[in-house]
């Protein structure tokens, strides 16, 4: 029997700066779809990576006394150590300086040059290079871009243009019939009204002598790549240079932040229907953190870091607290108080010691197999499913823990340290393995820990079968107070 297959993808992260704890949200959302998936046993490839081009860069290299690829690989290093901190689970990790990714880019860049998709042309616009966007006058407030709160460049350049107004109803179609599903739905309401206005042209290079930090246009060397449409291509080559194109294409789900969405909802899928490949059957685009009120960014210098987080709290501490605090699809405000408290009060109060009281009794009067577990019939598994189907991350966790709190309330009524009842810890134990199977993909350490002490495999299909261990141990101490 064929596994079923599920492709995720994260946007590649800019590697003008160091990551931050927005691009670790986004990271952390897509390893838990992943680790879903496999606990399911499908055959999943998760992509992630760093897009390495484009003015920015060229600009902060040179700031640094460094050539642009020195930078980026420094960057792009940094960015691979978070997420190996984290306990990121990709499968593979894209960088657009690959060499193989340079080629795939040309080669479509040639292939839309030769079915005169692409034309020379003149381009003005406003020009954000924090964003490396083109805007338009309904974009800025005073003058200003949104996000970076400095007045974009007027550009007027030379340009090789892109026939994006080609694609417009065929967009409109995919995205409308849900084909192209763009959630939550308030955000495809929002590309709908912005497509049905009109897409124009986009300008698909720069001039080199302006930004030679880019591919070449196969067609004229005088020339760079826009990066959006380098960047964009990485889905296709993170797959192509592993070999899994057929295996895997198209994502499943794609996830990303707002401030991408609009190129992601338009360019994106133009550039697929001109290679005739089948279009993301999902993009799910998530809320922004705030500090303070005011959006978290690299330009604005109020970023959150993660490597901080780990040190002081733990990996699963951090990756819980991301889908505990934040509703998924939501804008949700940071705070480390906040973290603080849901580590001593959740995973410490609640799971940790559920954990350690019940092993310290099953070790110490054993556990007795049940015919049926009534306490884990209260597991309300199937709605944590549909949470999951639905990209509802967050209301899964939330399901899980209303179980934890069930366990902790029939552990207190049933007093086993007083009763030394082997029936009722055998039902506690098991319950604890199943909540351990499901919080692998928020918290997979502490599953680990959990399943090898009591000696099941972190799979979905085990939930409903026995426990087969008799012989518990006490765990350690999952979660230290702060």
């Amino acid at each position: 029997m064929v596994k079923k297959k599920f492709y995720v993808t994260t946007p590649i992260y800019y590697a003008n700066s160091e990551p931050h704890i927005g691009s670790v949200y986004t990271t952390v959302a897509a390893d838990i779809l992943a680790r879903w998936h496999k606990l399911l046993g499908e055959n999943v490839f998760f992509l992630t990576g760093t897009d390495e081009h484009g003015q920015k860069i060229q600009e902060i290299a040179q700031k640094n006394n460094l050539k642009p690829k020195e930078y980026v690989d420094k960057i792009a290093n940094k960015f691979q150590q978070v997420f190996k901190s984290l306990n990121i689970s990709n499968d593979y990790f894209i960088r657009t300086t690959n060499k193989e990714h340079e080629k795939q880019v040309k080669e479509i860049l040639q292939d839309l040059y030769d079915k005169k998709l692409i034309y020379k042309g003149t381009y003005e616009s406003y020009y954000c290079v924090g964003c490396e966007q083109y805007l338009n006058k309904n974009d800025l407030i005073d003058g200003k871009c949104v996000l970076h709160k400095k007045e974009p460049e007027i550009i007027k350049e030379g340009s090789y243009m892109f026939k994006l107004s080609n694609f417009q109803e065929e967009i409109l179609k995919s995205i409308t019939s849900e084909k192209f599903n763009i959630l939550p739905k308030k955000r495809r309401n929002e590309m709908l009204s912005f497509i049905k206005q009109g897409i124009n042209d986009i300008p698909i290079s720069r001039l080199k002598s302006k930004v030679s930090w880019g591919i070449d246009l196969p067609f004229d060397k005088e020339h760079t790549c826009y990066v959006w449409v380098d960047a964009f291509w990485n889905y296709i080559t993170g797959l192509v240079i592993n070999k899994k194109l057929k295996e895997f294409w198209s994502p499943d789900i794609q996830l990303m932040a707002n401030d991408i969405l609009r190129v992601h909802a338009t360019i994106w899928p133009a550039l697929l229907i001109s290679q005739k490949k089948e279009l993301p059957k999902n993009m799910f685009i998530h809320g922004y953190f705030t500090v303070n009120g005011q959006k978290m960014s690299k330009s604005l210098g109020n970023v959150v870091n993660p490597d901080y987080l780990v040190e002081k709290y733990s990996t699963d501490t951090l990756r819980y607290f991301l889908f505990r605090n934040i509703p998924f699809g939501h804008d949700g405000d940071f705070s480390e108080k906040d973290l603080a408290e849901r580590h001593n009060n959740e995973l410490a109060n609640k799971l940790g010691n559920l954990v350690s009281r019940t092993t310290t009794l099953a070790e110490k009067y054993g556990i007795k197999k049940v015919k049926e577990n009534k306490l884990l019939k209260k597991l309300k598994l199937k709605q944590i499913q549909e949470h999951f189907e639905n990209f509802e991350i967050d209301k899964s966790l939330t399901e899980i823990f209303a179980f934890v709190d069930l366990c902790n309330e029939y552990i207190q009524s049933k007093k086993p340290w007083e009763t030394h009842d082997r029936e009722v810890l055998y039902e506690l134990i098991d319950s604890i393995k199943s909540i351990a199977i499901l919080l692998w993909p928020y918290i997979p350490s502490t599953s680990e820990k959990i399943s090898k002490n009591l000696g099941f495999d972190l799979k979905f299909s085990e939930i409903q079968k026995p426990l087969k261990n008799t012989k518990i141990k006490k765990s350690e101490i999952l979660f230290k107070k702060i």
